[in-house]
């Protein structure tokens, strides 16, 4: 059930990723997968939904001293798996898994430049 805002009761509504600079994080996540910003001074950053409206955030990187490991796995879904890997590793991300083959279709791990681990799918 979506409430007039388009949020989805029970549904993920926002991630926050922890950064260690917020600037590198910002350009490997717009080289990477075309992500946009908005700006909430030196320690925040919106993440825009796909529509790229500010106001429809979907996340944020937010500066820590360090990354906490054994955080949620958060999953992107991409059409063209191998294209994607390609744009994470000359963006500077580090494939730490796969690609791999599982039953809904194939995915990687890869670490940001701060070391958060997030996995990318496609359908087989």
């Amino acid at each position: 059930m979506a409430d007039h805002t388009g949020h989805r009761h029970h549904a993920i509504d926002y991630v926050e990723l922890t950064v260690l600079d917020l600037a590198e994080a910002q350009r490997f996540y717009a080289d990477a997968f075309g992500w946009e910003f908005t700006a909430y001074g030196d320690t925040y950053a919106g993440i825009r939904g796909p529509s790229g409206d500010p106001a429809a955030e979907v996340g944020g990187l937010a500066v820590g001293t360090k990354v906490r490991p054994g955080g949620p796995l958060v999953l992107l879904w991409s059409a063209d798996l191998d294209r994607t890997l390609g744009a994470v590793e000359a963006a500077g991300g580090r494939v730490v898994q796969g690609p791999y083959d599982f039953p809904g279709g194939r995915r990687f791990h890869f670490a940001d430049p701060s070391g958060n681990e997030l996995g990318v799918w496609s359908p087989a």
